[in-house]
């Protein structure tokens, strides 16, 4: 005879088995990045806290800021130094941008995803819903 459920119960046990973290119900906030213009370099401050609160390679944001500004740069320490001078509103778009495409899931739109490489693809995995996507190459 075969074993019958109650909705409810089901329910509770898929719960349980969550990880906490899923569970959690907090907002998801970039830290704003804090700009500064030094003669003919902007310097992002905060460089290493936005690629920690992000669980992103720093070395990976980097590169993105790089291209899409068109521009060359450096890490240095925790700051990222940029070549020319770019408006704090710029930098803040262009952040946006890397967080829709690199850190939000597709699927449930939350931030615990992981940047996987497979063969020569960049997939990003959610670690709250299971979902794949793959994502664009950075040179």
């Amino acid at each position: 005879m075969p074993l019958k459920y109650d909705y409810e119960e089901l329910l509770e046990r898929a719960y349980e088995q969550l990880p906490e973290e899923v569970l959690e119900d907090r907002r998801f906030e970039v830290p704003k990045p804090r700009v500064s213009i030094e003669g003919k370099m902007t310097i992002i401050q905060n460089f290493k806290e936005i690629a920690d609160k992000l669980n992103r390679d720093p070395e990976h944001l980097s590169r993105f800021f790089l291209k899409e500004l068109g521009t060359a740069g450096h890490i240095d320490g925790d700051r990222l130094v940029l070549h020319g001078t770019y408006h704090p509103k710029l930098i803040e778009e262009e952040l946006k941008e890397y967080v829709e495409e690199f850190v939000l899931c597709p699927e449930c739109g939350r931030p615990d995803t992981k940047l996987v490489r497979e063969d020569r693809q960049w997939i990003l995995k959610c670690e709250a819903c299971g979902a794949w996507s793959s994502v664009r190459r950075l040179k």
